[in-house]
């Protein structure tokens, strides 16, 4: 079996692995704490990834990298750049295509659906952490020194996934109780599934012609955050969404106190017109249909710790 080394259990890594593993391929998951799935095909191992002589020593005679790991949400600026540089140093000594997971923040603000065409302008302090780590990525590959791709999507959906909608409104919308976002409620938004984040790492892994650039994961059509309250009230068979817009001035009072919402506000952008990706590219050069928002809501659902709340699986 080919050795695939995923670095990171979040949702994306652990979506990865378990993609991997259920092809046949072995699959070695490294984390600081040795967690990742349970899967005959998938070793889990303890190893700090900005270390590059301790990540090297995983990834010899990989097939692929994928770097799916990211830093506490607040430490980006501190923690990101250690982490990329072990990581591209690791691909360039085991001579490993490297696969990472990126997002939209790079493009800063733009007007219609945002293609992987779009220049990179970032207008905030995490867009240009990202921006700066695209740039060195991009331009080891163009010098010859390593093989590289990034994968791009919008906010998450799926089991265990963190974004604005599943930890402002999910919870909430479930309760039955009425839910605040710091949001146009109607402008239309993109939701990209973590399980298309993983089928899109792996389809470039396995295409060394779709390496040296960008691609956007294959994502539904946009929704609103109150259509897509809406329909997880429906998918969840909880009782019929309330939400409400939370006034910039609470939120910027909240990160007083609370450090991701004091993240969220350089970030408002995105919430306060549409924010819409074009993901054509790879659907057209891949065939890989993006998952419907039912179903990955369903997924989301799933896997929430204790599984959906009684009161709404039972439709009360």
């Amino acid at each position: 079996m080919s050795l695939h080394v995923v670095i990171g259990a979040g949702p994306v890594g652990t979506a990865t692995a378990r993609l991997l593993a259920a092809r046949g391929d072995h699959v070695r998951i490294v984390t600081r704490s040795g967690s990742g799935p349970e899967h005959p095909n998938i070793d889990r191992v303890t190893a700090d990834a900005t270390d590059p002589q301790a990540l090297l020593a995983h990834c010899q005679g990989a097939t692929a990298l994928y770097q799916c790991a990211q830093p506490a949400y607040h430490r980006w600026s501190q923690d990101f750049p250690p982490l990329h540089h072990a990581v591209l140093a690791v691909a360039e000594r085991s001579g490993a295509p490297l696969i990472t997971v990126g997002n939209l923040y790079a493009y800063g603000e733009f007007d219609g659906p945002v293609s992987e065409s779009h220049p990179v302008r970032p207008n905030s302090v995490k867009g240009r952490v990202r921006a700066d780590m695209w740039s060195e990525q991009l331009a080891a590959h163009r010098s010859e020194r390593i093989r590289t791709a990034e994968v791009r999507g919008s906010d998450y959906l799926g089991p265990a996934a963190t974004s604005a909608f599943t930890v402002m409104v999910l919870p909430a919308v479930l309760a039955g109780k009425r839910a605040l976002a710091p949001a146009d409620l109607d402008a239309p938004h993109s939701w990209t599934a973590t399980a298309d984040v993983a089928r899109l790492l792996v389809a470039i892994a396995d295409d060394e012609t779709a390496w040296g650039r960008a691609w956007h994961v294959p994502t539904a059509p946009p929704l609103s955050i109150r259509a897509l309250a809406d329909l997880t009230a429906s998918v969840a068979g909880a009782p019929t969404a309330r939400i409400g817009r939370l006034p910039a001035a609470l939120l910027w009072a909240a990160g007083l106190f609370n450090r991701d919402a004091r993240e969220m506000r350089e970030l408002r952008y995105q919430f306060d017109r549409p924010f819409v990706l074009d993901s054509s590219a790879a659907t057209s050069r891949f065939g890989l249909a993006p998952t419907s928002l039912e179903d990955t809501l369903r997924a989301t659902l799933h896997e929430l710790p204790g599984g959906v709340p009684a009161r709404t699986a039972a439709g009360r």
